[in-house]
């Protein structure tokens, strides 16, 4: 399958076979378009039982994202993103349904990382390890949990 994009086509492969880690992103906007071929490629991806139990919380706000670079050990790299898409799920009460969401959760980040890459916009996903201060600065109702959120932004190195 061949996806195209403006500045031409990317075999699927290729997209899996080149991605990069970026966790340093050039001090430049997401361009509107590009943000919302991202989201759509989240929202369109298929779930379990297809009930797609997920909302997309996007940050753009630097203090903000400088906030949520607290959430976790390994989520610097939020401060520095042009754009921050938290991954937000409901609670659950069982393991099997957990299991589920975040099974879910990880098809739709995976779909939005491969289309970024298409577009030539690096990502890093962060796990949160602080649920209670992701859920404060989310403003995320007690019914809902964001275990990870995805760095988005053009990289500082694009070598």
């Amino acid at each position: 399958m061949t996806a195209r994009c403006d500045h031409g086509p990317m075999e699927t492969w290729t997209a899996i076979n080149t991605i990069r880690v970026v966790r340093e992103f050039a001090d430049r906007s997401i361009e509107p378009v590009h943000l919302d071929r991202i989201l759509n490629a989240g929202r369109r991806t298929a779930s379990s039982k297809n009930r797609q139990d997920w909302a997309f919380i996007i940050v753009r706000d630097r203090a903000h994202l400088r906030e949520l670079a607290n959430v976790g050990r390994y989520a610097s790299h939020l401060a520095g993103a042009a754009v921050a898409i938290a991954l937000v799920r409901p609670a659950a009460s069982t393991e099997h349904q957990l299991t589920t969401y975040l099974w879910d959760l990880g098809r739709a980040a995976q779909n939005m990382v491969l289309t970024a890459w298409e577009l030539d916009i690096g990502s890093v996903p962060a796990t949160v390890y602080d649920l209670d201060l992701a859920g404060r600065l989310l403003g995320l109702p007690e019914d809902r949990r964001c275990d990870f959120l995805l760095s988005f932004g053009y990289p500082a190195d694009p070598g």
